[in-house]
């Protein structure tokens, strides 16, 4: 495993690009924010695609870039810029996207390390974090921030959408995608990048994007605070959307097989609600497709001393839907109030359902995805994503509780 520090010195020829529409959206086009998407603007959402040699041999950032254009004409709201409504009242009047078709951002990078190394080499904790932009969103001059990066690496590999593109040596490459939350949840973010994909392999693009309310996501908090008992209501923050954190949040990716999901398991029966999976594709982004919820335990102990399928089975069992009293404590605020979620409580995320692999290049899936969440709160969160048969499981805990959760998954499950 490299440090971080180190990992740095991995990625070279660092070059930063814009791309925008196809064509002109349009003037004084605003995207106005729902209070939902507003409930979210503290956290972003991060992925990262490694495709091998036979999906990006002979790729050019140009061809990477060209179907970008169309892609980009039919989601214009992610090309735009945060700005507030005049006279709204406190907090500097509600937010919303003038859709100004200012881009999204391009970072390339080459790397000198093959697919393969990278995965095993730079393994353990936030082993991805150089894959992908990892500077805050929106903590300042957010009228100036894009408000999604796609990172291309190539080690001779690349990445998109305010994103970084890195090509590997055995020329295959990764893509990295920050996308402010603000804009949709994990369900639309997804479908978002794979369209670019089907833009590239010449599928046709739908002609207009509506926006859907159906909700298939979930987001379980594990104690109760107090009124909107899933969220936290913070300070007022004005422009600077940066989560307070009083500890060093620190992040570990755990994979676990389909073996030891049996072996865990051995005969229990852990509930898991269905939310279905209705095809996003025909829609705009969007925070519509997310449950928030709470779990409460009776006391603190229970959940300390409760293994993980104990805890599963409350999660299944126990889950209390409260995403419409956030909605309207949001609509009493006029969309001016400044609400954690992610880590307000710790937080469970099941993200199992997100079309994480459907992005191809050259008909050809990724060897390896993954997703993750940011701007995450002191009570931490664990975001599930599926892979295979497994379950890639993000654990994002104050550093010192990291260390022992990891060495308890270790010695109780061998789970590294």
């Amino acid at each position: 495993m490299v440090s971080p520090i180190d990992g740095e010195k991995l990625i070279r020829d660092i070059k930063l690009s814009t791309v925008v529409p196809a064509c002109i959206t349009g003037e004084d086009k605003a995207h106005e924010f729902t209070d939902m998407d507003l409930a979210m603007k503290l956290h972003y959402i991060t992925t990262v695609h490694f495709f091998g040699g036979d999906a990006a041999e002979g790729l050019s950032i140009q061809d990477l870039k060209t179907p970008m254009f169309q892609w980009l004409q039919h989601y214009y709201p992610i090309c735009g810029r945060i700005r507030r409504r005049d006279g709204d009242g406190g907090g500097g009047g509600r937010p919303f996207v003038k859709c100004n078709d200012s881009g999204v951002r391009i970072v390339e990078a080459k790397c000198d390390k093959t697919v393969a190394e990278w995965l095993a080499v730079v393994g353990g904790g936030d082993r991805h974090r150089l894959l992908v932009y990892h500077q805050p969103l929106l903590a300042r001059d957010f009228g100036f921030t894009p408000l999604v990066f796609l990172q291309f690496y190539i080690g001779k590999a690349i990445g998109v959408y305010n994103s970084r593109l890195t090509k590997f040596k055995c020329g295959g490459l990764s893509v990295g995608m920050r996308w402010a939350h603000i804009l949709g949840d994990a369900f639309s973010a997804s479908e978002c990048i794979n369209m670019w994909g089907k833009i590239m392999a010449n599928q046709k693009a739908p002609c207009q994007l509506l926006d859907s309310p159906n909700v298939i996501h979930r987001i379980a908090t594990s104690s109760p605070t107090s009124f909107c008992r899933s969220v936290k209501l913070l300070d007022p923050l004005g422009d600077n959307w940066l989560t307070p954190n009083n500890f060093n949040m620190q992040m570990h990716t755990f994979h676990i097989t389909e073996k030891q999901i049996n072996n865990m398991l051995s005969g229990e029966n852990v509930n898991k609600r269905d939310f279905g999976h209705a095809s996003l594709e025909f829609e705009l982004p969007g925070n519509t497709h997310q449950a928030i919820g709470i779990v409460e335990a009776p006391t603190m102990s229970l959940i300390i001393e409760s293994d993980c399928l104990e805890i599963a089975k409350m999660i299944g069992e126990k889950f209390v839907d409260e995403t419409n009293v956030i909605e309207k404590r949001m609509e009493g605020e006029n969309g001016n109030a400044d609400f954690l979620v992610y880590g307000s409580n710790l937080t469970f995320v099941d993200l199992e359902e997100v079309n994480l692999w459907g992005l191809k290049l050259r008909g050809k899936g990724p060897i390896f995805a993954d997703l993750s969440i940011g701007g995450v709160g002191d009570e931490g969160a664990v975001v599930v994503v599926q892979n295979g048969g497994g379950k890639i499981v993000n654990v994002i805990l104050p550093e010192d509780e990291l260390e022992h959760l990891k060495n308890e998954l270790r010695v109780e499950y061998g789970i590294f």
